[in-house]
C-alpha cells in the first residue's frame, strides 16, 4: 500500500510504500512546541520505503539521547513533514496529519507519559 503526504500548500511530499513499523504518539515538551498542540504523533516507516518530492529546509536539534533529530519542513508553508532520528537512523517519522487519509492509522503507543496533559488519553485496545 502507498500512503501519500505532503505539506499544507503541496510543495513538500514524501510516500511511503508498504506499512508504518510504528505509530508514536509523543507527547514530550519539544513534539508540544512543534505541533502546537498537546503531542505529536510520528508515523515510522523504514528509509527505504521512503520517496520525497520537493524542497525542504531542515533544523537539527538534539534529543534527550543526545543523539539528534533533523526535522525536515517546507520553506514556504512551514509545515514539518518528516523527520530522521539518529537513534533510529533506519527509521523516517511522517506527520500523522501530513497524509492524504490518515484515518487508517493509529498509535501504537504513548511515549513521554510524564509530560502527558492530564486530559489527553488513548484506548490501545
Amino acid at each position: 500500500m502507498k500512503r501519500a503526504a505532503s505539506c499544507s500548500c503541496g510543495q513538500l511530499s514524501i510516500t511511503a510504500d508498504g506499512e508504518p513499523a510504528k505509530i508514536s504518539a509523543c507527547h514530550c515538551r519539544a513534539c508540544q512546541r512543534r505541533t502546537g498542540s498537546a503531542f505529536g504523533v510520528a508515523v515510522f516507516f523504514h528509509a527505504d520505503q521512503m520517496e520525497t518530492s520537493g524542497v525542504s529546509t531542515s533544523y537539527v536539534r538534539s534529543g534527550d539521547s543526545g543523539k539528534s533529530i533533523e526535522f525536515r519542513f517546507c520553506p514556504v508553508c512551514g509545515s514539518t513533514v518528516f523527520w530522521m532520528p539518529e537513534f533510529r537512523e533506519d527509521l523516517v517519522a511522517v506527520a500523522l496529519g501530513c497524509f492524504a487519509d490518515p484515518s487508517s492509522l493509529a498509535p501504537t503507543q504513548s511515549v513521554y507519559e510524564e509530560s502527558r496533559l492530564e486530559w489527553v488519553s488513548f484506548d490501545f485496545t
